[in-house]
């Protein structure tokens, strides 16, 4: 397989995250419609019970996939994230289908922790960073054309069959790396699946300094981003207007804003991870601190500014996740698979965790949603601001 090959593959198994939460972000208003019409809030579960299983299973698909091999995990994530696809589809009440979409987001685990321990298995340093900043673009892209993939859908067969969509992604996938990609753990690398490996594991992760503060800097940046997801439908539909063109408008930012990643892979090589993040962080600050100052006056005549501000929001992601997971991978090459899933784990779970009551505090203004990402930005920044410090140290030490 080919670099180019190699780096599509890469970019569609990690792409089934991103595809299972914006492709059903224009039938949260049938969904509230049809299986929860007394409480309409409570359909941006769909999207944060998803998240919250991929946070689980995270944490055990790593090891796993260190103990029996990269392909047989993606295998089996596959199964139960098709599986659980089928239940969500023919679901007849919201709990059901929140269930199902905890046991798909669980499912959905295996490929996001093979994606990120095959690249470690067969890179380092800043061109693992690089390879992961162009795979990271799918974070961007996918939510591009996921949504009108969605209103497409809904369009012509109902919201179901967006479950089904999700079903053919799946089964794509699969076959393509069960086809074209051999087993990158040799048998003779493996850790056995035993109790203490696992803890070893985790101890040598959250021992060391600067693996730990990627883990928790990433958790608040991907809380930033799951905060957007869960408010942006209800801001676009009540504070500006725009339900129907929300697809749209959703899907042209996300593309316009992947030129991060296009820029984070060729800027990495040069200035260095935690440069770039730290400047991500300080700009988000800047423009969220500025935008929540004037959000009193910010009415549907400023929704130029609202998308401008959305851009820059997954802009930032492109700059920074991708980025995170390289610091934390360089150190555990030796447990890759244990190290991408202890760092996906966390950082998902809590980043859940921090975004799911965001929803619940929507006013009918933008300011919860700038107000949540302005205090995560600032947070984010202090930690990175303290992992350069510790960094300065090492080479006296």
């Amino acid at each position: 397989m080919g670099r180019a090959e190699f780096i599509a593959l890469m970019a569609m198994m990690f792409a089934t995250i991103a595809f299972s939460i914006d492709a059903m972000l224009p039938a949260l208003p049938d969904i509230a419609t049809e299986l929860s019409p007394q409480e309409p809030m409570r359909a941006p579960l769909i999207l944060t019970s998803f998240v919250l299983g991929m946070g689980v299973g995270t944490f055990f698909s790593g090891p796993l996939s260190d103990a029996f091999g990269r392909r047989a995990v993606m295998f089996y994530g596959a199964g139960l994230y098709i599986t659980s696809s089928i239940v969500a589809w023919a679901s007849q009440t919201l709990e059901v289908m929140l269930i199902a979409r905890i046991l798909q987001g669980i499912g959905a685990s295996g490929p996001r922790v093979v994606c990120i321990a095959i690249i470690r298995d067969l890179f380092k340093g800043r061109e693992m960073a690089r390879i992961l900043s162009i795979v990271m673009i799918t974070f961007t892209i996918i939510p591009a054309v996921a949504p009108a993939m969605g209103v497409v859908i809904i369009h012509f067969t109902g919201w179901r069959s967006i479950f089904l969509a999700f079903v053919a992604f799946s089964l794509i996938s699969a076959l393509w790396l069960g086809l074209r990609l051999p087993e990158t753990l040799p048998v003779t690398e493996r850790r056995p699946l035993k109790l203490h490996l696992i803890l070893d594991a985790v101890r040598q992760m959250f021992a060391h300094p600067v693996v730990r503060l990627s883990i928790f800097v990433q958790t608040l940046a991907l809380a930033m981003l799951f905060s957007l997801l869960v408010l942006i439908q209800p801001i676009y539909q009540f504070v500006f207007d725009k339900l129907d063109t929300f697809p749209f408008w959703f899907g042209g930012i996300a593309l316009a804003s992947a030129l991060s990643s296009f820029l984070n892979a060729m800027l990495v090589i040069r200035f260095g991870m935690r440069r770039l993040i730290t400047i991500a962080l300080a700009l988000q600050i800047l423009l969220s601190g500025g935008l929540l100052l004037a959000s009193g006056t910010i009415a549907a005549q400023g929704f130029a500014i609202f998308a401008f501000w959305q851009a820059f929001v997954f802009f930032q992601a492109g700059l920074t996740i991708g980025n995170l997971n390289a610091i934390a991978m360089e150190p555990m090459g030796h447990i890759a698979g244990m190290a991408a899933s202890v760092t996906g784990a966390v950082s998902t779970f809590l980043a859940a965790l921090i975004a799911s009551p965001v929803g619940l505090l929507f006013d009918g203004s933008i300011r919860p949603l700038v107000g949540t990402v302005f205090v995560l930005a600032c947070t984010a920044f202090l930690l990175m601001v303290y992992m350069g410090r510790i960094e300065a140290r090492q080479p006296a030490e």
